[in-house]
């Protein structure tokens, strides 16, 4: 606390948003000043926020009391003084401070997915391993709609027009939403994130910022406050941005595709290469974790009902939908990008970018943990273009999904019942709120035709 409160002086702070990541990676936490912050020393927040969904809504009752006091209790948060931001769009010196999540006994809350993630890169520290990520992120800008009936549109650009067409990789596409684009580059600049290549997406203002790899841990927090950064910069030019996983009908879905490899705590060297530069054994192990569990996994990579959007055999700009894997081949689930023996890595190209990003840390690394732990075997590589059908591994819609993720007993051993029960139900809740909304589909094909 000591240095954090040296920090805050010395850049004048006068106000701290307190936050933690719920479920969903929506900042859940509260607003106070300066003062009170160094007084206190955290905050307390009731325990439910941990359960609550992007709706506001709860799991029924018989799920929400076997995991929380029935009393609704208050959970103690402790500032993280490695996770301190910035908040470069506020009218006043403002930082936001991640927050981790305790019991009265000073215990991790296993339903909080900060303390997951920290929980998974521990079994890796046991080992003598360090995971290290790099995740890259796409988004849509779009024109404000305030009408969620109504389909999202592109904003108008420096042009005075509106995108059209596929501009994959178009650099004149990308300027002309170079006003949004040097503040999202500014604002992330001034939060220390570690932002690198910019690209057009497939998508008709779609865009996609890559991370530096790093720490896990690191680079899950600055996702989460680069979400923010993002929405805060379009709004700030009178448009929107959204990091749903398919939001446009007929266009690409968006990604948060997750390079990793492990290094070697005492020698820094990557696991995933043999001195002589081939592919180690632990690669290979990696790989066959991924495939193994991935799809017992897949709530924690599309959680939403939305997500599954994005896996649709045949569809423009759709995502693999296998759990293949193969060098330089983006028709695979899991890539394997071409590099030197000390760069080598897998690309796992499944998740949204809908996702929460601890959790889809959490889960990605921990598939390659049990990999690597019971020496599993991949499947042979595939070279060439993969055809469009679906893996029969893997569930593409949320319910199969839920179910299976709720069935394996290899991931409750690991990730805790507390969590796997509480984020299912966080997913069922939303899920059924889902399904009482009658869509425009059904009223143009079935309302006089059935």
């Amino acid at each position: 606390m000591e240095k954090l409160t040296k920090w805050l002086k010395e850049n004048n702070i006068t106000e701290i948003e307190c936050i933690t990541p719920d479920q969903t990676g929506i900042a859940r936490g509260k607003i106070m000043p300066t003062d009170k912050f160094i007084a206190e020393k955290g905050i307390r927040l009731p325990e439910s926020v941990l359960l609550q969904t992007a709706t506001g809504d709860y799991p029924d009752d018989e799920v929400y009391y076997s995991l929380l006091d029935p009393a609704d209790i208050d959970m103690h948060l402790r500032p993280d003084d490695s996770a301190v931001f910035l908040v470069p769009w506020a009218l006043e010196p403002t930082a936001q401070v991640i927050h981790d999540c305790y019991d009265n006994m000073g215990n991790a809350i296993n339903l909080s997915p900060r303390n997951l993630l920290k929980k998974v890169l521990e079994l890796y520290e046991d080992k003598g391993w360090k995971p290290i990520v790099a995740p890259e992120m796409e988004f849509y800008l779009t024109a404000r709609c305030t009408d969620p009936d109504l389909p999202l549109t592109p904003p108008i650009g420096r042009s005075g027009r509106s995108e059209s067409g596929r501009q994959s990789f178009s650099i004149d596409a990308a300027n002309e939403y170079d006003p949004i684009i040097e503040d999202i580059y500014d604002w992330s600049e001034a939060q220390n994130l570690d932002i690198d290549t910019l690209i057009h997406e497939e998508g008709t203002a779609q865009l996609e910022f890559n991370f530096r790899h790093g720490d896990a841990l690191k680079l899950a927090d600055q996702v989460f406050v680069f979400k923010r950064t993002v929405r805060e910069a379009a709004l700030k030019h009178n448009i929107s941005a959204t990091f749903m996983a398919k939001p446009i009908t007929n266009e690409p879905g968006s990604a948060m595709h997750i390079h990793q490899s492990i290094v070697d705590v005492k020698t820094g060297k990557n696991l995933f290469s043999n001195p002589d530069g081939t592919a180690s054994k632990l690669f290979y192990n990696f790989i066959a974790g991924l495939q193994t569990y991935i799809p017992q996994a897949m709530p924690m990579f599309a959680p939403n009902v939305n997500s599954y959007r994005r896996y649709l055999p045949g569809a423009a700009g759709n995502s693999p939908v296998n759990i293949e894997w193969g060098e330089e081949n983006r028709t695979v689930g899991l890539r394997v990008p071409a590099s030197s023996p000390e760069g080598r890595r897998v690309e796992n190209r499944l998740p949204g970018s809908d996702t929460n990003p601890y959790i889809a840390l959490a889960g990605n690394l921990i598939c390659g943990y049990l990999g690597m732990v019971d020496d599993l075997k991949p499947r042979k590589p595939v070279a060439g273009r993969l055809g469009d059908q679906a893996d029969d591994h893997v569930p593409f819609n949320l319910e199969v999904a839920l179910d299976m993720m709720s069935e394996c007993t290899e991931l409750r051993e690991v990730l805790g019942d507390d969590f796997v029960d509480g984020f299912i139900a966080t997913r069922w809740a939303e899920y059924e709120g889902f399904k009482k909304v009658i869509s425009s589909w059904e009223r143009e094909y079935l309302l006089s035709s059935v």
